[in-house]
């Protein structure tokens, strides 16, 4: 077996997910989507990876306006909303991810890329903030969803 939790857990649940027909599998997938999306916006909320460490906090702008509401700004406020971070799910697999435009926006962050951050500006280099990954505590959601809908 693979030492990837991940494949432990696609491989023990693929022999119980093939015997159950499609719009239980789409269902069970929506279902899953939707939950790994409110731990991956509270995890953002948080300020932190999957596996808890903080994010890289932002440099300091220059002539940036002071203020508490300025300081206070978390990162990602808006990108952490159901209106970008979609969540789906079809018969074979469950997704989560980010939409539109600001799907370039959160790939950025998430490896770690070069960008500019307005047109015509020299180019960055973002730190990594993985707004994105599995937990032990997501890993272990899924399987107690796997199980509540399997004993139904």
């Amino acid at each position: 077996m693979s030492a990837d939790p991940l494949s432990q857990l696609e491989s023990w649940a693929g022999v119980l997910l093939a015997k159950l027909e499609p719009p239980a599998r789409r269902k069970l997938a929506v279902t899953i989507a939707r939950e790994l999306r409110r731990s991956q916006q509270q995890r953002i909320a948080a300020q932190r990876d999957a596996e808890g460490a903080p994010f890289v906090p932002r440099k300091p702008r220059l002539r940036e306006r002071s203020g508490a509401i300025r300081r206070r700004a978390a990162m990602f406020s808006k990108l952490r909303t159901a209106r970008w971070l979609r969540a789906s799910g079809t018969a074979d697999a469950a997704h989560v991810g980010f939409a539109g435009r600001v799907a370039r926006i959160a790939r950025v962050h998430q490896e770690g890329l070069r960008d500019r951050p307005v047109p015509n500006a020299h180019e960055v280099r973002y730190p990594r903030r993985a707004m994105l990954g599995f937990s032990d505590i997501d890993r272990e959601r899924i399987r107690d969803l796997l199980w509540i809908h399997l004993s139904r």
